[in-house]
């Protein structure tokens, strides 16, 4: 039963895809499902776009998004400070099975899954805003791309439909994004090579793809990851996180202290 369901999510998945691949114009006539989500997404954008200005449109979209994903990302960013939090405790599992056989292999993953449900924490929460956003994030280029009444307009200095010819959008979207992965990577007790080297790769990709773009999608990445370093200092303040670690270790030196004062005072005695 389960392997029928997944074949079907997968199938539905695939279908999804490839009607999301589309070029044509997508009007309110439209009627594949994808399309009736662009041209949706095209709509609500219009009715946010106040004084006919598309860039307040996906402005005010961006944020509405955001808004409605805070309770997922809040989730998210919990779950990934539990996850730094027992780094060492999986180090410690890992080093304890040096051994690369398939037996040893199953004895560590075992104990890291307890170590995981002990405390809670979901490997893969991470990665569910992401998943999350991907739908919204295509949607949009396609809403800007074959919905008519978005591909032309001018906010501020750049065209909605076209490429920014200043590459000022480019630019903050790849600072902004930097900016909320490098205060997520601050908190966290251990840095991993994965992390940092993401830490600095997404930016120079967001980059690129900010200057490809057309400038409302460069538009939205700028105020999402503003939004994203925002709630990062918001729900999950390194600096107080990193200030909360440092006052516990202290309290636990302060302990060691107190006890050795006491052995002493105990031997003159």
């Amino acid at each position: 039963m389960k392997k029928k369901s997944r074949l079907i999510a997968m199938a539905g998945a695939a279908l999804l895809l490839l009607t999301a691949c589309g070029t044509t114009a997508v009007t309110s006539s439209s009627t594949n499902l994808w399309d009736q989500i662009v041209y949706g997404f095209a709509q609500v954008i219009r009715f946010l776009s106040f004084g006919g200005l598309t860039g307040v449109g996906i402005i005010l979209f961006t944020i509405v998004i955001r808004a409605a994903l805070l309770p997922l990302m809040n989730i998210q960013i919990k779950s990934s400070q539990r996850m730094q939090e027992i780094q060492p405790e999986i180090k410690k599992i890992q080093a304890k099975y040096p051994s690369k056989d398939m037996e040893s292999r199953r004895l560590m993953n075992e104990e890291i899954q307890k170590l995981y449900a002990e405390n809670k924490v979901n490997p893969y929460m991470g990665c569910l805003p992401l998943v999350v956003q991907m739908p919204v994030l295509w949607a949009l280029y396609q809403a800007l791309s074959r919905v008519d009444f978005l591909k032309h307009g001018t906010f501020l200095w750049f065209e909605i439909g076209a490429k920014d010819p200043t590459f000022i959008l480019p630019i903050l979207a790849a600072v902004f994004t930097f900016l909320s992965s490098y205060l997520m990577m601050k908190s966290a007790p251990e840095r991993n090579a994965m992390t940092t080297s993401m830490t600095y790769i997404m930016p120079i990709f967001i980059l690129i793809m900010g200057v490809n773009f057309a400038a409302g999608i460069a538009l939205y990445w700028v105020i999402s990851n503003a939004f994203q370093v925002f709630q990062t200092m918001l729900l999950a303040n390194p600096y107080k996180i990193i200030a909360a670690r440092e006052a516990k270790v202290q309290v636990e030196k302060d302990k060691i202290k107190a006890r050795e004062k006491a052995l002493k005072k105990a031997r003159k005695k």
